[in-house]
């Protein structure tokens, strides 16, 4: 059975753990990015900006969301995907990525279903960093 067939509501991605958080990979997204905002990578304007230290990019996980989600469930069949952020990532934070399927819908289009996850990053601290939401498309159960 692959895991395409076997969907269903409460089925849960195999969390991803990332390294810890470094200034070094605020820099690196920023570059990657174009958003150079000094408050994620200079001491001294993040504390200005009335912060203890800079701290992470959220687009920088909102990133490594996606790109989770999509190897989960197939970058060919997102449909759609959504965050919000919630609580600020620091260096040295360590990030948990977790996904649960929350709705499986079998009156999509003929031969598919639609698939609704709902997507975690949650700090060490147990605080959770963003969610995220995304819609996949699958072949029905019993056509993968």
């Amino acid at each position: 059975m692959t895991a395409a067939q076997a969907i269903s509501v409460g089925t849960e991605a195999e969390p991803y753990i990332a390294k810890p958080l470094t200034i070094t990979d605020f820099v690196r997204y920023q570059g990657a990015a174009g958003d150079f905002n000094p408050i994620h990578h200079d001491h001294g304007k993040a504390t200005a900006a009335g912060f203890d230290q800079p701290f992470a990019v959220g687009m920088l996980a909102a990133g490594v969301l996606g790109g989770y989600a999509a190897g989960w469930l197939g970058a060919e069949n997102i449909r759609r995907y959504r965050i919000r952020f919630a609580e600020q990532a620091w260096p040295g934070d360590v990030l948990t990525y977790t996904g649960v399927v929350t709705d499986v819908r079998t009156d999509a289009a003929p031969g598919t279903r639609e698939i609704d996850v709902e997507l975690t990053v949650t700090r060490q601290t147990g605080g959770v960093h963003l969610r995220g939401w995304a819609t996949f498309v699958l072949p029905a159960e019993g056509d993968a």
